[in-house]
């Protein structure tokens, strides 16, 4: 399925919607966790669009402005009032939607602490290639392994 709603209850406003890259195998894992878990909020469902899905419709994947490899280079979510965000407060917009992870969206307003954990996030995007490519090894056999989309950092 290209994307998954998390609630099915009747929202007259747009989802929260996390873009994600479904051929990493890291983005895959932890979007599986995420996925298992109700919105804190049963009028605000939360749904999950992998971008590295060239049949995604390209209105819902791509939002205005932004490219598909802009959206497989980081992680985004797009706000309910359609606000593309990314890295560190792509993490804390989902994080305080969900059950469970409130409290990090609450250690992100700590003063100074979202520049922290943008700095973090972004020296993972360094390692992520090799952090890639050893989760792929992790993946059981037989299990659909979708092709890098390069390996360079970002």
């Amino acid at each position: 399925m290209v994307t998954e709603t998390v609630n099915d209850a009747v929202n007259p406003s747009p989802p929260l919607t996390v873009l994600y890259d479904g051929a990493c195998p890291l983005c895959r894992r932890e979007i599986g966790i995420y996925r298992g878990l109700q919105p804190l909020r049963p009028d605000a469902p939360v749904c999950f669009a992998d971008v590295s899905d060239a049949a995604l419709p390209l209105p819902l994947a791509l939002p205005p402005g932004t490219t598909r490899e802009q959206l497989l280079a980081r992680f985004h979510v797009r706000g309910r009032d359609g606000e593309l965000l990314s890295g560190a407060q792509a993490f804390l917009a989902l994080w305080a939607a969900l059950p469970g992870w409130r409290w990090l969206a609450w250690v992100g307003r700590v003063p100074g602490a979202a520049w922290s954990m943008e700095r973090t996030y972004g020296l993972f995007l360094r390692w992520r290639p090799m952090l890639q490519r050893w989760a792929f090894r992790l993946d059981p056999p037989g299990l659909d392994r979708p092709k890098f989309h390069d390996d360079t950092p970002r």
